[in-house]
């Protein structure tokens, strides 16, 4: 007790740098549990280990896969290097040599060759430019945080190899003593004993002491449910989604073509799937869910179907024309959703006369005069085309071009015709 001051120095933490935490989340890895698990338990373990909704998990591995492709791809390292929760290793490791595993090699090494696989489709490009690497950091710094702010929650028991069992010893014949730790007699000490016995070890049980029995255990007191936590990560991801959608939106009609729908939705995924990590930190924002599995839907369509070209410009609704002189031709015709109906049979003759038809979503007609010469160009992204005696049906179909001079032949009025659809019918024909 000198009186002089003293100071402590902190105590170290086990994770103080990023070499140290990677350390830790191996020792520590989720383990798959036999029950709660969809397919692999993967998502499941990671829930269970971090505290966390596994929905969420599963919910932001969709979005990570809709949004570049490395959800299935997560999923699969996962599977195979995550171990069982009765398993001494992973997969991986069982493969190896390592320790027993509950994946047979044989499916460790399908795992393995779908995970390269699956990392080479996403890194190989998608319809967002770079959207395998974005998912990838997203996924492994949410990981690290996570394991950083509740590595020391939830960690797993070791899992100890079982001990085989004691060897049996004794004579085999059937005594009423531990033949174990019996002393050896002399046969000169032991009695006669049909049961080939020794008269001590017929031992009986003491009767059991009478215990009072234990008091009774008074009820719990009631306790008012607590009132949940609303946490604003769901409002705010809500209102920047609808922000970066309109945005997107804007950019468009603004004739900015990179912001085409499919990057439209998957930037919106991304912010959602931002702020399904967020509130996976702290404990809200499920509400997400529900916009997430739509515009994942939507954002499935998307990249599937040949959605390159559409267009939120011009409108919607059916537009119907008939000019009766070439200047009220316009020389563009556009629409976002409807059908398109354009009429070119009241024109006179005369200059020749071009025209495009662009549509979205809906079916677009235009009627040509019976001997008019009409070069035309046409095609659409889903959808029956038909031009003149041409015809193609499905989805990415080549574009149909030519030119039909009508009943009398070369001679009459010209007109050059471009009609592009994203979806719905085409057709040009005569009337």
């Amino acid at each position: 007790m000198s009186g002089a001051s003293e100071t402590r120095a902190p105590k170290p933490s086990p994770l103080n740098g990023f070499e140290e935490t990677v350390k830790d989340f191996w020792g520590s890895r989720p383990r798959r549990p036999h029950g709660g698990r969809k397919v692999a338990g993967v998502a499941a373990a990671i829930g269970n280990r971090y505290g966390i909704d596994p929905v969420v998990v599963r919910v932001a591995l969709v979005v990570a896969t809709i949004f570049g492709g490395f959800g299935v791809t997560f999923y699969l390292l996962g599977w195979l290097f995550l171990p069982g929760e009765s398993d001494d290793v992973s997969g991986f490791e069982g493969l190896i040599g390592r320790g027993r595993s509950s994946v047979s090699p044989a499916f460790a090494v399908v795992l393995s060759i779908l995970t390269v696989v699956s990392v080479g489709g996403s890194f190989s490009g998608s319809w967002f430019d770079g959207g395998g690497l974005i998912s990838f950091a997203l996924l492994g710094i949410a990981l690290y945080l996570l394991h950083r702010s509740r590595g020391h929650e939830n960690r797993p028991a070791p899992v100890t190899p079982r001990s085989p069992a004691a060897a049996f010893t004794g004579n085999g014949a059937f005594t009423m003593t531990d033949t174990a730790t019996a002393e050896a007699q002399s046969p000169s000490q032991q009695g006669w004993d049909p049961l080939a016995a020794d008269p001590a070890g017929w031992d009986l049980p003491d009767a059991p002491s009478y215990r009072e029995p234990p008091p009774p255990v008074p009820p719990k007191a009631f306790k008012a449910p607590v009132p949940r936590h609303r946490s604003k990560v769901g409002s705010a991801t809500f209102g920047l989604a609808v922000v970066t959608a309109g945005g997107g939106v804007l950019a468009n009609l603004n004739g900015v073509t990179w912001f085409s729908a499919q990057h439209i939705i998957g930037l919106v995924l991304g912010v959602v799937g931002i702020g399904l990590v967020t509130g996976a930190f702290v404990r809200g924002g499920r509400g997400l869910i529900g916009l997430a599995v739509p515009l994942a839907i939507v954002g499935m369509i998307l990249t599937t179907a040949p959605f390159q070209n559409f267009d939120f410009r011009g409108g919607a609704g059916d537009l119907t024309v008939t000019p009766v002189v070439a200047t009220d031709v316009k020389p563009l015709y556009q629409h976002a959703a409807g059908d398109i109906d354009l009429d070119l049979t009241k024109l006179p003759v005369g200059s020749p006369i071009t025209t495009n038809v662009v549509n979205g979503a809906g079916n677009s007609t235009i009627t040509v005069p019976d001997t008019a010469d009409v070069t035309f160009d046409c095609r659409t992204g889903a959808g029956t085309t038909e031009c003149f005696n041409r015809s193609t049906d499905g989805i990415s179909q080549d574009s149909l071009t030519g030119t039909d001079y009508g009943t009398d032949g070369v001679g009459g009025q010209k007109i050059t015709l471009h009609v592009s659809n994203t979806v719905g019918d085409v057709e040009v024909r005569r009337g």
